[in-house]
């Protein structure tokens, strides 16, 4: 197949375009590296099609879409400091790109759109594990927080609506807290890591205090982005019209579990330092995969064994 795949700079993004190149695909990448970089794909040089541009310009997503199978739409603003900081900018890039890319399949003639959603549609989950049906809400329209969030709820929405008709296929996917090398620096992880390295620079010995937001029993359920892919790829294989699929990891873990995973491999003693947790953060989150089982999905990288390559990765490229 030849696929479009927006973002494909990005994180998530350029393992996609990667992992598709090395199945046999032909890819075109659309991306602007507002977050990116085409750097990412460097192994691959010679094997994609690269198309430099904003997802908001109607006419380049337009020419993008032409000749492909298949639409991959990943192209967003992600980074929690954006979406309190330029939540107009994260709205802008979802609303407009959503219905460019509608609108360029339609005239493309291309009936294979895949989304990608992200887990933070699921606010205040009444359920944990969190399945697909839980009801998607946004506790307070008043925090830019939301931007992200409603965005992607709306994302679904268009996508849902408007490929009921004249679509084979649009199938979502629930990214949930994807980790590993290069992921950029607007996430927890690599921020504990650079901030952890400042510390011990300026403290040679001794107990190293260590701030955290909240109290430190807040979860996540990290994903590495190479099962992540694996979940992907079965999505774009075997994903079922007007469907969702969560794609992460069962292993949930606290943030002080995090900081001691941390501070162990660096060898070096911490405390935890509590704060006050931003508004509108999530307290636990968890994803049920029992949709994506049963297409065959099977995590098998712990974050004990996938974290310290995300470490070694930042201490030598923070």
């Amino acid at each position: 197949m030849k696929y479009l795949v927006t973002g494909g700079t990005g994180f998530i993004g350029a393992s996609a375009v990667g992992r598709l190149i090395d199945d046999g695909h032909e890819v075109r990448v659309l991306d602007n590296n507002l977050r990116g970089s085409v750097d990412r794909l460097s192994r691959w040089d010679g094997n994609f099609e690269y198309v430099q541009g904003d997802i908001r310009d109607a006419e380049l997503v337009d020419t993008a879409a032409k000749g492909v199978d298949a639409v991959m739409h990943l192209a967003y603003v992600n980074g929690t400091h954006n979406f309190y900081e330029r939540p107009e900018l994260v709205l802008d890039v979802a609303v407009r790109g959503m219905l460019n890319v509608v609108d360029a399949c339609r005239n493309q003639d291309v009936g294979n759109l895949i989304l990608a959603s992200s887990s933070e549609v699921y606010q205040k989950p009444p359920i944990i594990p969190t399945d697909e049906t839980v009801p998607l809400i946004i506790p307070d329209v008043s925090n830019p927080r939301f931007s992200y969030g409603g965005g992607k709820i709306l994302c679904e929405l268009m996508a849902f609506t408007y490929g009921r008709k004249g679509f084979d296929r649009v199938t979502i996917f629930r990214p949930h807290n994807v980790y590993g090398p290069d992921m950029g620096n607007g996430h927890v992880l690599p921020q504990f890591v650079a901030r952890a390295k400042q510390l011990i620079a300026s403290q040679p010995e001794g107990c190293i205090d260590f701030e955290i937001q909240g109290s430190g029993e807040e979860t996540r359920s990290f994903v590495h982005i190479d099962n992540f892919i694996d979940g992907l790829m079965l999505v774009c294989d075997k994903g079922q019209h007007l469907e969702i699929y969560n794609i992460g990891n069962e292993e949930e873990r606290s943030i002080t579990s995090i900081v001691e995973s941390l501070f162990s491999y660096l060898e070096r003693d911490y405390k935890v330092v509590t704060g006050q947790k931003l508004q509108g953060s999530v307290a636990r989150r968890c994803p049920d995969l029992t949709k994506l089982r049963d297409l065959g999905y099977v995590p098998s990288i712990s974050f004990e064994y996938g974290f310290p390559s995300l470490i070694d990765w930042y201490l030598e490229n923070a």
